[in-house]
């Protein structure tokens, strides 16, 4: 018996990283996934993102783990995109559970001095993530089967944290702020039909977003950034695993958490008490 056995996921940014373990796990559960990932490079964002053969593998590892699952590759920031990904999950599965928003990327060095940097922020992790709520939330509250919807926001969405005040960095910081305000707004008007909205706040992840060349360059070339003591974690880990925020993914989705909603649940090795 899995903790989310007869569930059906919809996760974003799901080809790689953090979504692909989401999927994995949330399968390694007994939940059911569609993933959606864009597969594609946006122009602002330093490092090489996630490919239609990075969406494949997460596609295989998620039927290894036991799990059936749709893949679709779309935008978040274009609304019909993930109508048409949602769509192909209800035609295969014919209802949503889960929904993870889960889309992001960090355009903050580099070609991320562009002010378009801005606006791929914006529209990718806080466009992105109303896009999901909007196409996902009234068949939720139509089914009258409750439900949960769990937003990755990042350390970055409860603090004052960045590299400098580019656009970029400018924009991962508000979005990140920002969905926390969706949530807490979703949170109010979805209660009294048990579906719970919650966020996740993760400090530094090892996956591609974090772990690149492109930014360890970056890093290697200001050592004013390495020596900050601002950007450590006090228990004594430099990046956490993805699967320590699937693992928290878990938690929230199952009936474990049935009375948990309105939360913004760090995973940040204590990054936030320091």
């Amino acid at each position: 018996m899995g903790r989310l056995d007869g569930k059906v996921a919809f996760i974003t940014g799901a080809a790689r990283g953090q979504g692909r373990s989401h999927a994995v796990r949330l399968a390694e559960e007994g939940a059911s996934i569609i993933a959606m990932d864009i597969c594609d490079q946006i122009p602002t964002v330093f490092y090489p993102m996630a490919t239609s053969d990075d969406l494949a593998e997460t596609e295989r590892l998620v039927k290894e783990a036991g799990g059936a699952i749709v893949a679709f590759v779309g935008d978040v920031r274009n609304l019909e995109d993930v109508q048409a990904a949602y769509d192909a999950g209800i035609a295969q599965f014919g209802k949503v559970d889960i929904v993870l928003p889960n889309a992001g990327i960090m355009p903050v060095i580099g070609p991320g001095e562009q002010r378009q940097a801005w606006h791929d922020a914006i529209d990718t992790m806080l466009t992105g993530v109303w896009h999901v709520l909007d196409v996902t939330v009234p068949n939720l509250v139509e089914r009258g089967e409750g439900g949960s919807i769990i937003i990755t926001s990042s350390a970055a969405g409860l603090t004052s944290i960045g590299l400098n005040t580019l656009p970029g960095q400018a924009g991962y910081s508000a979005a990140k702020h920002g969905v926390v305000g969706l949530m807490r707004l979703y949170a109010k008007q979805l209660a009294p039909h048990s579906i719970r909205v919650n966020t996740v706040h993760p400090t530094g992840v090892n996956t591609p977003m974090v772990a690149n060349a492109e930014y360890g360059e970056f890093v290697n070339s200001h050592p004013e950034v390495a020596a900050d003591e601002s950007y450590k974690n006090p228990m004594p880990v430099e990046l956490i695993e993805a699967v320590d925020i699937s693992n928290a993914i878990v938690y929230l989705a199952s009936d474990e958490a049935r009375y948990v909603t309105g939360v913004t649940f760090p995973v940040d090795a204590g990054y936030n008490i320091r």
